[in-house]
């Protein structure tokens, strides 16, 4: 049987992110085929067969590829709109513009989306998709074939919303799902479109919206169809006081205790925003396992709150970043999340021991996989992981005169990429992604969001 092909990285800094947090200032990575087979100090190993490719990595820093836990990918082409608005009333104002949305626009947005993620050390990225207009197409497969086309790993949320404007809930009537429609479309999307393997590059979770635009019936016969597939459950929760407010109004009980009493705290269930969490909340999360999505930018953006990041941690909640959708974080990049989850959180009670930069990446790599449910596969540099990582340059001007390399990525200026590699294969070299045109990319946002823009305006 032949060797399989070798790519040898080495004379760089290394932060594996494994369970003892290994550095090494001089080290190497090694990957056979689409897996790491070693990582270690100093040079790589001599006499290794079917070296393909070697790079010296000198003035680099190699990281397990980041892991973006919650995004909306259709968001692309909405952005900068309602920049002055809390959570309730920014839905508000994009839900008709939304609502209009079709495959050509989805897979465009989808496209710029994963390509600015790509170009800035994503290697897997979950997409929240609930907006389903009549008519529309199909929008699951245009995300998927967007994943597909810039080689990143996909976990795709699959959406739904059943609670319109006539009853109680936030979006248009036209924009939701029927109970029965949401149910069956989250079905076929999961027999089509889910790979259960460990090197999957396209994974589907079941993904209500929200308790304000999703009926009891839908949550709980979501969960029962989710773990009947063997998939994950993802959601958003406890995001601002409106929802608190809200849940207590309709349901009688807050964010967590609905949820619990839906079936949605488990080890496969990982929740959006999370930021108004008491104590008994934190510790059923911890209890049960359940992830959270920390998203600092989008919280910061639509004043929804600092999340209690560092008492979830102590508490034992899985917790990765998120970017969310562009429509609430127009830079739509992970690697600012590092910076602004650890400024951030030291705004709160724990000041300058809320986190520090080793903590953050770990959030941002480790942590994701965590919670996506596929830390065993990604999210760190160790031997028989896949081979999910980034080089990041950081010898130039931005860098070179900050000491410690890990608080220089997550406290700096964006770190140029130099190699980005997903199951062992390139997805950008030198700050440029090699499998889709960035530059056709950004023509064909712009043109679907103008297009959208008008379609909204009645035009």
């Amino acid at each position: 049987m032949a060797a399989p092909r070798r790519t040898v990285i080495e004379n760089c800094a290394v932060a594996t992110v494994d369970a003892h947090d290994t550095e090494y200032a001089d080290g190497h990575v090694v990957v056979a085929g689409n897996r790491i087979e070693s990582v270690g100090p100093g040079r790589a190993p001599e006499g290794l067969e079917n070296v393909t490719r070697r790079v010296d990595a000198s003035g680099h820093l190699v990281t397990p590829g980041l892991v973006n836990t919650h995004h909306h990918f259709y968001q692309w082409i909405t952005r900068g709109l309602a920049t002055d608005h809390n959570l309730f009333d920014w839905l508000v104002a994009l839900y008709p513009t939304w609502a209009r949305i079709d495959e050509e626009m989805v897979h465009a947005a989808a496209q710029g989306s994963l390509a600015m993620m790509a170009r800035g050390g994503v290697t897997l990225a979950a997409d929240h998709h609930y907006v389903f207009p009549r008519g529309s197409g199909d929008l699951s497969g245009a995300i998927v074939r967007a994943a597909r086309e810039t080689g990143v790993r996909l976990t795709l949320a699959r959406g739904s919303m059943d609670r319109g404007e006539s009853d109680g809930g936030l979006p248009p009537d036209f924009a939701v799902e029927s109970l029965d429609a949401a149910l069956a479309a989250t079905e076929a999307t999961i027999d089509e479109h889910h790979d259960p393997s460990s090197d999957a590059m396209t994974q589907i979770a079941v993904a209500p919206c929200s308790p304000f635009s999703v009926s009891t019936e839908l949550m709980r016969q979501g969960a029962e169809l989710a773990r009947r597939k063997g998939v994950r459950l993802h959601t958003h929760g406890s995001e601002t006081v409106e929802e608190e407010k809200f849940c207590h109004e309709l349901f009688g009980m807050g964010p967590t205790d609905y949820f619990e009493s839906t079936g949605w705290l488990g080890e496969d269930v990982w929740m959006a925003h999370c930021v108004h969490m008491n104590d008994s909340d934190i510790d059923a999360f911890a209890r049960t396992r359940t992830g959270v999505a920390h998203c600092p930018s989008s919280n910061a953006r639509l004043a929804a709150g600092i999340a209690r990041v560092p008492d979830m941690l102590a508490a034992g909640v899985p917790v990765g970043l998120g970017v969310d959708g562009t429509a609430s974080n127009e830079s739509g990049e992970l690697h600012t999340e590092l910076r602004n989850a650890l400024l951030v959180n030291r705004l709160g009670p724990h000041r300058e021991k809320a986190l520090n930069a080793r903590r953050a990446l770990r959030l941002g790599t480790h942590g994701g996989a965590t919670v996506l449910g596929r830390a065993d596969d990604t999210g760190s540099l160790e031997p028989g992981k896949l081979a999910d990582l980034v080089l990041w340059k950081m010898d130039t001007l931005a860098h070179a005169s900050i000491a410690d390399p890990v608080a220089a990525l997550v406290l700096g200026a964006a770190a140029p990429v130099t190699l980005s590699l997903v199951g062992g294969e390139p997805v950008v070299e030198n700050g440029r992604l090699l499998n889709v045109d960035e530059d056709a990319v950004a023509r064909s946002t712009r043109t679907q969001a103008r297009r959208l823009a008008r379609i909204a305006a009645g035009d």
